[in-house]
């Protein structure tokens, strides 16, 4: 019945592996595909000009985050009590 046991064991420990090596290559697999939007050439003309513009589409939505900070910041709070 030790047998068993430790054979569903480390069955289970060796698919938990399997999944988690799939999951990993999937991800770098997606994380190398995606071209890098800053390269060297832009690099160089932040170096030179100090700043630069990039047309890409804006990963964040900002209104929606400035909108979500007015409202975080205008709830009211309550005093913390003296018990702690």
């Amino acid at each position: 019945m030790i047998a068993f046991f430790w054979f569903v064991f480390g069955a289970g420990f060796a698919l938990l592996a399997m999944a988690a090596g799939v999951t990993l290559h999937v991800r770098r697999r997606d994380a190398f595909a995606r071209v890098p939007v800053v390269d060297d050439a832009l690099i160089e003309r932040i170096i030179t000009d100090g700043a630069v513009w990039v047309d890409d589409d804006e990963p964040l939505d900002l209104d929606a985050i400035d909108d979500e900070e007015e409202r975080f910041w205008s709830e009211s709070w309550d005093e913390p009590s003296g018990d702690w």
